[in-house]
């Protein structure tokens, strides 16, 4: 199947752009003790704090940076993997979207 023929190699990445920013991750810190739900857009969706972590109010605002910063890791990376899978079916050789 030609990818080119597909509606347009415009109409296709904005496809794979949207299923990326729909996309959830989940990052977490603390041995789960902090955990954040994000979509590829980056939009925090949910936080879950164990009451445990709670008893320190200094170490709880760490792990909530920590696991946010898990989390847009998890978020680039999925994205970064979407968008190499796009460039193979378009047959570009890997690495030349600096991906």
């Amino acid at each position: 199947m030609d990818p080119f023929a597909m509606g347009g190699i415009q109409a296709q990445l904005k496809a794979v752009q949207e299923e990326a920013a729909r996309a959830e991750v989940e990052g977490s810190a603390g041995g789960g003790l902090v955990a954040v739900r994000m979509n590829g857009a980056q939009d925090v969706l949910a936080v879950r704090i164990d009451p445990r972590a709670l008893a320190d109010r200094e170490l709880c605002e760490d792990l909530v940076r920590a696991a946010t910063n898990d989390a847009v890791r998890r978020s680039r990376e999925a994205q970064a993997e979407a968008m190499r899978g796009f460039a193979a079916r378009l047959g570009l050789p890997p690495g030349l979207l600096g991906l």
